[in-house]
């Protein structure tokens, strides 16, 4: 039956369903938003992102993972059944096969608990992949071949580094430092440089819109509201890409140095396969503009970022399952 392979790529910041045969059918933020009082689910994904920071005191809009690991179980429980429904429709004969994506450095019981998780959410079967792989999949890399990969898959939570080869990986670190942080880094910024206060979600605009890792060509900017620290009072202040650079400095530098910690630990014919075919970046926090430029220019290896960065890995996931049944068929 087709769609009885899933493949969802459970993130920090969204979570995308991958069915056999149709492709990426879901993208939508990872967050839930509950009523405390009577502990109901009021919304999910994209509703409930539009309420972060915006809700009356009894409704949270809460993510359930954090850093690629589950914080709320139970929630992310429900939110997993929502998205495996609303992905396959009412058409399910039988329980879905479903692979999910968890990040390299997760724990054995945190494994664990996105199996049982998934398993409670309807699946028969359940593979847990890591995400370098399943990013490097989805980026189009055969990683059946004795070569080797490197892929630095940024998502929102964690950012994935991986030398794979021989459909394994060689040598790996995984760091809480990505899309997320990227966000944080700017509020900071806003707040000690301009003394304003702005929420996660403007900062989120301004990464997406300005924020650069290298110097750009020419200074863009945006105006910005928030609200001014010493006067109390809303205000709006125009901000420059430059201003951006110098706010995810710290940030994008601490991805740069685990990048050049993989190289160091990657055998030397290894290194020499990265050398030649350069490192292929992956995940949403990739889109940041001169991200490549700036791991280019520190490693001197040629970057370049996939064709999709964003579904990489649900796309990954979803084909791991295929690659598997295809090992045991």
């Amino acid at each position: 039956m087709l769609g009885s392979d899933i493949g969802i790529d459970l993130g920090t910041a969204s979570i995308l369903v991958y069915i056999k045969g149709k492709g990426v059918v879901l993208k939508e933020p990872s967050v839930v938003a509950f009523d405390r009082d009577t502990n109901k689910i009021k919304a999910i994904g994209e509703e409930a992102r539009l309420m972060i920071g915006r809700t009356p005191g009894n409704i949270i809009a809460v993510r359930p993972l954090r850093q690629g690991v589950i914080s709320d179980y139970t929630v992310t429980e429900k939110m997993l059944k929502y998205f495996i429904q609303k992905a396959g429709g009412r058409q399910r004969f039988r329980k879905p096969r479903i692979s999910v994506c968890v990040p390299s450095g997760v724990t054995e019981v945190e494994k664990k608990a996105v199996e049982d998780a998934t398993y409670n959410a309807g699946a028969r079967e359940v593979a847990i992949i890591e995400e370098p792989i399943a990013a490097a999949i989805g980026a189009g890399i055969d990683i059946s071949k004795p070569c080797g990969n490197m892929i630095v898959d940024i998502g929102g939570g964690t950012s994935d580094i991986a030398v794979i080869s021989l459909g394994g990986t060689v040598v790996s670190t995984s760091i809480k430092i990505a899309g997320d942080d990227f966000d944080e880094a700017i509020v900071r910024y806003m707040r000690k440089k301009h003394n304003l206060l702005i929420g996660e979600r403007t900062a989120e605009d301004i990464k997406i819109k300005i924020g650069t890792a290298y110097r750009r060509p020419e200074t863009i900017s945006i105006d910005v509201r928030g609200r001014n620290l010493v006067t109390g009072l809303p205000k709006t202040i125009s901000v420059t890409s430059e201003e951006t650079e110098e706010a995810l400095k710290e940030t994008t530098s601490q991805i740069v140095e685990a990048v050049h910690s993989v190289l160091e630990k990657t055998p030397p014919e290894l290194a020499a396969d990265i050398a030649d075919r350069g490192i292929v970046l992956t995940g949403g926090g990739s889109l940041l503009y001169g991200l490549e430029e700036l791991i280019e220019e520190k490693t001197g290896i040629t970057t370049m970022t996939a064709e999709d960065p964003m579904t990489a890995v649900a796309i990954g996931t979803g084909k791991y399952v295929e690659f598997l049944s295809g090992k045991r068929d």
